[in-house]
């Protein structure tokens, strides 16, 4: 079992910048991949930034060069710096890992950015 936590999201101006931190515990070893997804107006998740354990890295194409994942494997830690926030970054984001073959969600932190 994996347990995974969001932080710090809020309420930014338009191109503002956020750090969003996820703090995994349970079976932290196992896990293998990473990511951060949101959740906009829409009724799916979208993928923004993905990194394995190798350190490999994926953006989805909307925030590629402003955002970037990075792993903290002393805290157990995944963050995302989110740079030149735009209005429709909006939304929930939710922390991923997988393990194991499992998924495992966080609860989710909101962003908003005020145009």
């Amino acid at each position: 079992q994996v347990q995974l936590v969001e932080s710090g999201g809020g309420l930014v101006q338009a191109g503002g910048s956020l750090r969003l931190s996820c703090a995994a515990s349970g079976t932290i070893g196992s896990i293998n991949y990473m990511a951060w997804y949101r959740q906009g107006p829409g009724p799916q998740r979208e993928l923004v930034a993905a990194m394995t354990s190798g350190g490999s890295t994926n953006y989805a194409d909307s925030v590629k060069g402003r955002f970037s994942i990075s792993r903290d494997n002393a805290k157990n830690t995944v963050a995302l710096q989110m740079n030149s926030l735009k209005p429709e970054d909006t939304g929930v984001y939710y922390c991923l890992a997988r393990a194991d073959g499992y998924r495992y969600w966080g609860q989710g932190t909101q962003v908003t950015v005020s145009s």
